[in-house]
Parts: structure tokens; sequence; C-alpha cells
């Protein structure tokens, strides 16, 4: 194992960061093996953990956002448990926020098999798209500058477009989450339009897998008081989980049966 933190700080220092599933392809063993090295790295200071990987401690304690397309693949079973399980929160007829996260991609695509009546505000392309596959549900876009990072609708425009909707839950998910602060944000346009729906929403639902939790970025985003209802998955730290329910907020913790709910319905219906 030393040899191998060695080697991994060798490589960290070359190029300066790596995802947990290139690590895990570099040393051949799995990535919750390599979860623990950087997790023995960072409480010695050698290294910082990213979402998804890790850098060189001596990089910008900043992060920026990872193109669209590569965090697809990241944590994505926790992700679809996650989705799984939110469906749970969701009544008939009511007015949803969603936005562009990979985490809320997978929660459109159960929307559109499981539910009906519902009305959704998005400033997401993508969700656009995923929910414009189904006819149960009505799908409001809110429209502005592209950025194709999120693949997402941003700036002026936007913001005073999301300015005037009041719905009635909002499902956010996040680049870096401490639940004793809030959320963090590294693209700072999709950070105001999820401030300006948190202000107005009834309520604020938190998608957030366990790699996010005791993570910072590069601004902060909503305020932990803003938050009442969180779905995680079952590898979130538990210390976490008791804070989070200490502050009166409601957990949910998805599991791998949720997963098997997803695929039992894939098969069912082809």
């Amino acid at each position: 194992m030393k040899k191998r933190h060695e080697i991994l700080l060798r490589k960290l220092s070359n190029r300066g960061a790596y995802s947990y599933q290139e690590l895990s392809d570099e040393f051949d063993v799995s990535t919750m093996t390599i979860r623990r090295d950087v997790d023995k790295l960072a409480s010695q200071g050698l290294v910082i953990k990213t979402i998804g990987g890790v850098q060189k401690a001596d990089a910008p304690s900043y992060f920026y956002e990872t193109k669209l397309q590569s965090r697809f693949l990241v944590n994505r079973e926790e992700k679809l448990a996650i989705a799984e399980k939110a469906l749970e929160l969701v009544r008939p007829g009511q007015t949803l926020f969603l936005d562009g996260s990979t985490t809320c991609q997978q929660f459109a695509k159960q929307l559109t098999r499981h539910s009906k009546g519902l009305t959704i505000v998005t400033n997401s392309a993508l969700i656009c798209l995923v929910m414009g596959e189904g006819t149960e549900n009505t799908v409001v876009c809110i429209g502005g500058q592209f950025d194709k990072n999120t693949a997402s609708f941003v700036g002026p425009s936007s913001e005073e477009l999301s300015g005037n909707f009041f719905v009635d839950m909002a499902f956010l998910s996040t680049r870096g989450f401490v639940t004793t602060e809030g959320t963090f944000e590294s693209s700072v346009g999709n950070l105001r339009i999820k401030q300006l729906v948190a202000e107005q929403c009834t309520e604020l639902t938190l998608l957030v897998d366990h790699s996010k939790f005791r993570m910072r970025a590069l601004c902060k985003a909503i305020d932990i008081s803003k938050i009442k209802t969180v779905v995680t998955d079952d590898a979130a730290p538990e210390e976490e989980l008791n804070i989070l329910k200490e502050q009166g907020k409601q957990v949910y913790v998805a599991t791998s049966n949720d997963v098997l709910k997803i695929e039992e319905d894939v098969v069912s219906a082809s």
C-alpha cells in the first residue's frame, strides 16, 4: 500500500489531478481501494479530495466544473438509486424545478416513467429532452445564454425568467456539500439560478451522492437553512446524516434495492 501511495503522489505531481476510476484502472484495484488511499493521503495533507477524484495538495483551492460527459458515469448506480428514492416525495399535480445535474437527469427519467400531471420547470436543455420523451407532464424551459459545460441556460435573461416561477418543490444537486454550511458550486451562472429558485420554492430537496459530502467548490450556493430534505445513498457518512437529522432535515437514504427497482421496471417495460 505504501508503494501505491508513493506512485499515486508521483502521478499527481506530474499531471495534477486524476479521477478515482482512472486510478482504479492504473493500479488494477477497486475504486473503493483508491478512495481509502486518497482518504489516508488527504488526512496527511498530501492531496486534496475533489468531486470524483483527487488533486495534488498545492493545486488551487477552487474547483472548476468538469465536462458534462465525464460526469455521467461517476457514481452512476448511486445516482440511479437516489432518483428512484426521490420519487417518493412527488405528488400528482405538483410543479417541480429540476436543475441540470446528472443526478436530476436520472430523476427526470424516473418522472417520465412513473409520474403524470406534473409541471416541470428547468433551465437544462437535457432535462427538457428527457422529459419530452413522455407526454404525461408539462415541461417549461427557462431560456437564455447556453452553457455548453452544463448544457443549461444561464445569464441575466435566465435569472429574470427564474424569478417568475414559484414552484412547489425544487430538486437540486450540487458540486460540494457541507452539512453545517450548505452547498457549493463551480459554475457561477447556474449558481445564481439555483439561489433564485431556492428563495421562491415552497420546499427544497437536495439530491446528493456520498462523494459530495464534506466538499467545497468555488462559491457558496445554497445555505443549509434553505434545504428541507436530503436524498442520498447508503455510502454517505453516518455522522453527516446525523447532523442533518439534528438540524430537523428530512433524510432519505437510497440503497441498491432502489437500483433493482429501476432495472425491474425497464425489463417489464421492454
